[in-house]
C-alpha cells in the first residue's frame, strides 16, 4: 500500500494507524491493508428516490469485480435526490449533494471511487462532486425503465402524464381513465424511459468518458447493467494504477462531444446547466454559446419521446448510443479520451442501426439542425434556450402578447380563466436559481382549457426556470439574468408584444430601451420571490450563479484537486 491515498491512514505502526485498521477490520481479509486500493462506491440508491432503488443490488456486482482485480469495495452511501417526490425542486439540493459527497470522497481513506446515479440530479451532482477532487473515478448509470402500456399505446413516463393530463383539461379523457394509466406508467426499476434529463445525463456520462463503453443506457432490468457493473469493478481497480484521473478525461473536447452527441440524441435542456457546472469544477473552458455554435447544426438522428416516438428501452435494442454515435463520428474530438485510456471514438468501429425507425442514419435524420439554440435580445441579455426539436415549427418565429404570471401560485390561481389567444406568449418569472430557489421545472406551463378545447396543444412560453426533460413544446427557458438578479423579465407587463426569431437567436420584447429602464419590477413579483432565513437555502441563495454558467455555487467553481484532510486522533 506503500504511496497510495489510503495508506495515509493505514500504514505503519504507530496508534493513528492501528485505531483506522482496527475499526475497518471486521471481516476484511488480513491482506485488505497490504496494498490493496480501497475504493468508494458513491451509492445514491435510496427508498425515496424510486428511479434508484435499485442501486444496491448494482453495488454488490460493482463489490464483486473490485474484489477480483484485487480492490477493496467500500459502500459509501450519498446523498440523493428523487426528482419525483422532494420539495420544492431537486435541483435547489444538486449542488449540496454535490458538495457533501465532494467532501466525503476528500475526507475518508479512499483511493478511487465507482460513481452509482440514475434519477435527474445524482449524475450531474456525482460527477461535479469527482471533477472537484480528482481522485479515480467511474460512472455506472442505473439505466432506464422497461415501457409501459395503457389502452394499447406504449407510455413515455413523463411525456405521457404532460399530455394525459392535458386531455383531462381539455375534457377529452376522463379523470378516471387518467388515474387508470397511473398504474401501468412506471413498469420496472429505472429512471425515466423517455429521452429525458436522466437518459441524457447517462448517455452523456458516456460521451464524456466516464463509463464503461457501451453500458449507458442498458435498461435497468437488464441482466448486461449486472454484467457492466461488475466489469466497472475491475476497471477501476486498473484506474488507479494508472493515475487516470477524471482531469485526465474530462477535457474541453470531451465536452464539445457531449454537445454534439446532446444534438444527435435531442436531449435535455437540462444537460445544459449540468455540462456548464461539471466544466466549471474542472476550469475546463465551456459557455453557453458553445451549446449553439457546436450543437446547431448537428441532425436529430433519435427517435424517441419527447421530441419523436419511441422510448429508451427502443434505442437500446436499435443499436443504442454507439450507433448514434458512430453517424457523428467526424464531428467528435478523435482525442477526447474514456475511463479506459482509449480515444472515444475507437469505442465504436464495428456498430450496425437494427431498427432505423428508432435511430436515423445521417442522411435521412428526423431534422436537420437539431442543437439547442441559445437567444439573446433584451428580454434576455445573458441569454436564453429553447429545444427546437421538441417545439412546434410554425412558433419558432412568432410575435405575440405577453400574459405574465408573477410566481408559480399566480399561474396556478389564473390559468384557467387568463384572457387568452392562441397567438399570446405565457411568461412565468421569479423561477429562476435565486427566485424560487432552484430553479423549478415549470417552464413548460399548461395550456389554459379554453385554448385545448379549440384543439390548440402548444404556445410560446417563457419563463427564468427550467422544464423537465420528458417535456415538450414551444419553450424558452433559462432566461439570464433572471427576474430576481434584476433581469428584464421582471419588467415585462401584460399585453407587451414579444418578438421570438429562433433563426436569428433573438427574443425581445417590443418596448423602447428607456420605457423598459423607467418601470419599476412588479410588486407582487417580489413579494413572491424567496427569502430564507436560514440553512441551505439561505447559502444557495445568496451565492448562487446564473443559469448561463450553470448554476453552482460561486464559491465552488474551479477544481481543488485531492488533498487529505488533517489527522485528529
Amino acid at each position: 500500500m506503500a504511496g497510495s491515498r489510503s495508506a495515509q491512514w493505514y500504514a505503519g505502526n504507530d496508534r493513528n494507524g492501528y485505531i483506522h485498521r482496527a475499526w475497518m477490520r471486521r471481516g476484511l481479509p488480513s491482506d485488505a491493508f497490504d496494498g490493496r486500493p480501497h475504493i468508494a462506491i458513491a451509492n445514491t440508491a435510496s427508498d425515496l428516490t424510486p428511479c434508484n432503488m435499485h442501486l444496491n443490488e448494482v453495488a454488490e456486482h460493482v463489490k464483486r469485480g473490485m474484489w477480483e482485480a484485487g480492490g477493496v469495495p467500500l459502500n459509501l452511501p450519498v446523498v440523493s435526490l428523487g426528482e419525483t417526490n422532494v420539495r420544492p425542486t431537486a435541483m435547489l439540493w444538486r449542488n449540496m449533494a454535490a458538495m457533501a459527497i465532494e467532501e466525503m470522497l476528500r475526507a475518508n481513506p479512499i483511493d478511487g471511487v465507482v460513481l452509482l446515479g440514475g434519477c435527474d440530479k445524482t449524475i450531474p451532482a456525482l460527477l461535479m462532486a469527482a471533477a472537484s477532487v480528482d481522485l479515480p473515478a467511474v460512472v455506472v448509470p442505473g439505466g432506464p425503465m422497461l415501457t409501459g402500456h395503457f389502452r394499447g399505446a406504449a407510455l413515455g413516463c413523463g411525456t405521457d402524464v404532460w399530455k394525459l393530463s392535458e386531455e383531462v383539461r381539455a375534457g377529452t379523457l376522463s379523470g378516471e381513465e387518467f388515474l387508470r394509466s397511473e398504474s401501468s406508467m412506471i413498469r420496472s426499476k429505472g429512471h425515466c424511459n423517455t429521452m429525458g434529463t436522466a437518459s441524457t445525463m447517462g448517455l452523456l456520462a458516456e460521451v464524456l468518458g466516464m463509463t464503461l463503453p457501451g453500458l449507458a443506457g442498458t435498461p435497468a432490468p437488464d441482466s448486461r447493467l449486472l454484467e457492466g457493473a461488475h466489469e466497472t469493478g475491475r476497471l477501476i481497480v486498473g484506474m488507479i494504477a494508472a493515475e487516470r484521473r477524471p482531469s485526465t478525461v474530462l477535457t474541453r473536447g470531451s465536452f464539445l462531444n457531449a454537445i454534439v452527441a446532446l444534438a444527435a440524441l435531442g436531449g435535455s435542456t437540462n444537460a445544459v446547466v449540468h455540462l456548464l457546472a461539471i466544466a466549471g469544477r474542472l476550469g475546463v473552458e465551456l459557455t453557453q454559446d458553445d451549446f449553439d455554435r457546436i450543437g446547431s447544426g448537428v441532425p436529430l438522428l433519435v427517435d424517441l419521446q419527447p421530441a419523436g416516438r419511441h422510448l429508451m428501452d427502443d434505442l437500446y435494442r436499435a443499436g443504442g448510443l454507439h450507433a448514434v454515435l458512430h453517424q457523428v463520428r467526424d464531428l467528435l474530438d478523435p482525442k477526447a479520451i474514456t475511463v479506459t485510456g482509449r480515444p472515444l471514438v475507437d469505442q465504436f468501429q464495428n456498430v450496425t442501426i437494427h431498427d432505423p425507425e428508432v435511430i436515423r442514419t445521417r442522411d435521412e435524420p428526423l431534422q436537420q439542425d437539431a442543437g439547442i439554440a441559445v437567444l439573446y435580445g433584451n428580454l434576455a441579455p445573458d441569454g436564453a434556450v429553447i429545444k427546437p426539436a421538441a417545439a412546434s415549427p410554425h412558433l419558432l418565429k412568432h410575435r405575440g402578447p405577453a400574459v405574465v404570471f408573477d410566481s408559480v401560485e399566480d399561474l396556478h390561481a389564473r390559468i384557467d380563466d387568463v384572457d387568452v389567444t392562441p397567438d399570446s406568449v405565457l411568461i412565468l418569472r421569479g423561477c429562476g436559481p435565486k427566485g424560487y430557489p432552484g430553479m423549478p421545472e415549470v417552464s413548460n406551463m399548461p395550456l389554459p382549457p379554453k385554448l385545448l378545447a379549440q384543439g390548440v396543444r402548444d404556445m410560446v412560453r417563457i419563463c427564468d426556470g427550467r422544464m423537465s426533460g420528458t417535456a415538450y413544446g414551444t419553450v424558452v427557458l433559462h432566461v439570464a439574468p433572471e427576474a430576481a438578479a434584476g433581469g428584464p423579465l421582471g419588467l415585462v407587463r401584460t399585453g407587451d408584444m414579444i418578438i421570438l426569431d429562433v433563426e436569428n437567436r433573438r427574443l425581445d420584447v417590443d418596448v423602447p430601451a428607456e420605457e423598459l429602464a423607467a418601470r419599476e419590477p412588479s410588486p407582487e413579483m417580489t413579494a413572491a420571490f424567496a427569502r430564507p432565513e436560514r440553512g441551505w437555502q439561505r447559502l444557495y441563495v445568496e451565492t448562487v450563479r446564473q443559469a448561463d454558467t450553470g448554476a453552482d455555487l460561486d464559491f465552488l467553481v474551479g477544481s481543488s484537486g485531492d488533498h487529505v484532510a488533517r489527522e485528529s486522533h
